[in-house]
């Protein structure tokens, strides 16, 4: 089934060659850069119709899931000649292993995992890749009510209690490499805590965080939602502070895969993204849009949890279990006009420099040149023009951080020698 587009007929020869220009892009005009065939939707020699009709996308139940789901259930992925089966997982060690064997397709999975995985980290080596950003922003750390009664309320007040009444403080990520370890380390050091030194840090699936707190397993926690929402309104923790004030913008979950099924699937791979490309549109487009992307993963074969705890936050309506509410104009974005889909080459290399701050990596890796392999900006730029949707100038971008240090991925080496605290 052809997309919408017409598309030009290209020879597998030159779409090596389109391949190999859009992954050598960085730090000049992107729209300048790539051919204006892969702009114009050219995909394949002869037809775009994806080789593999049906894929299997795991996730794990958290709201970001979302746009994988929808481009299931809104039929977003038989507009482009493609059956995507969403396939529910139990922990994020699971869908590494899954992705790795290849008995998921692709998945709904932590940036920072997927590189993980390509540097041999937090796993077996193998070559991934990095179709798009599924979201930014709307995660969270939450700290236990016990906590607040001891009057911690933010990082500096958790830090004078630490130094006041010393003991094992224990908090929990959901995977080694992944997003929210590195949220939950840069957030602690930024308030002079050595998550590596002065607390006990454990792994724990996103699902299961609530109980664990509940049951008193741990201080914290930083997992993506409902389950800082979810504990709010169990009355167990209070949110020490959204992801989106460590770094505004910042990239979370990506529709990750293996190297090998890129190169396997082209048409697929490229398919696969535009439905999600589309499903991410729809659900940023409304309010409406957003409230019936809650109700339907509310379901159980999804994130099972109320509608009601997903939809809060979804819509940017905050609160913080201590009394405070507010409107987040930076809340969880799927969409953005392109820009929280775009697989920038400055992030994937942002987590590569934390992993070597806190001794993941013991010596620099080839940050820019990891990326360009990583991030498939090939795949993603041909997706964009099939689903309508606008790259942004450039594959890298800066961003000022929760410290005021300046990310823009110009000296990944110093960058990542410049922190005070670290592994």
């Amino acid at each position: 089934m052809s997309t919408p587009l017409t598309q030009p007929v290209i020879s597998a020869e030159r779409r090596k060659l389109l391949g190999k220009t859009a992954q050598t892009i960085a730090g000049a005009s992107l729209l300048a850069l790539v051919d204006p065939l892969v702009k114009a939707g050219a995909w394949a020699a002869g037809s775009d119709a994806p080789e593999k009709p049906e894929v299997k996308v795991g996730f794990i139940p958290l709201t970001d899931c979302a746009s994988v789901v929808m481009a299931s259930v809104m039929g977003f992925d038989k507009k482009y000649g493609l059956k995507i089966s969403p396939s529910k997982e139990a922990s994020w060690p699971g869908v590494r292993d899954k992705l790795i064997s290849g008995e998921l397709d692709a998945a709904h999975a932590l940036y920072g995992m997927i590189y993980g995985v390509q540097v041999g980290i937090g796993g077996p080596k193998k070559d991934m890749s990095v179709l798009m950003t599924l979201n930014t922003n709307g995660q969270a750390i939450t700290l236990s009510k016990i906590l607040a009664d001891k009057g911690v309320k933010d990082g500096a007040t958790l830090k004078a209690l630490m130094d006041k009444e010393p003991r094992e403080y224990t908090f929990a990520q959901t995977f080694p490499t992944g997003t929210h370890a590195m949220w939950l380390y840069y957030w602690m050091a930024a308030n002079g805590i050595n998550p590596m030194k002065d607390a006990k840090i454990i792994t724990v699936p996103p699902p299961q965080m609530v109980a664990n707190m509940r049951v008193g397993n741990m201080d914290g926690y930083c997992v993506g939602e409902p389950w800082n929402a979810r504990a709010i309104v169990d009355k167990i923790g209070f949110t020490g502070i959204t992801t989106q004030a460590i770094w505004k913008d910042h990239p979370e979950k990506v529709l990750g895969t293996t190297a090998e099924f890129v190169e396997r699937y082209p048409n697929t791979a490229r398919a696969m993204t535009a439905a999600v490309l589309e499903a991410s549109k729809f659900i940023d487009a409304s309010n409406e849009n957003k409230k019936k992307t809650a109700e339907t993963i509310a379901a159980k074969s999804y994130v099972n949890t109320e509608m009601d705890v997903i939809l809060g936050r979804m819509l940017g309506h905050y609160e913080d279990g201590l009394g405070k509410s507010w409107d987040d104009p930076d809340s969880m974005k799927f969409y953005n006009n392109g820009l929280s889909s775009f697989p920038y080459l400055s992030d994937g290399m942002w987590f590569l420099t934390q992993h070597k701050r806190w001794g993941l990596l013991k010596e620099h890796p080839d940050y820019l040149n990891i990326a360009k392999k990583v991030n498939r900006i090939d795949v993603y730029t041909a997706a964009a023009a099939a689903a309508g949707v606008p790259l942004p100038a450039s594959p890298m971008r800066s961003s000022t951080l929760m410290d005021g240090v300046v990310w823009d991925g110009s000296n990944p080496v110093a960058y990542a020698d410049s922190f005070k605290i670290k592994g």
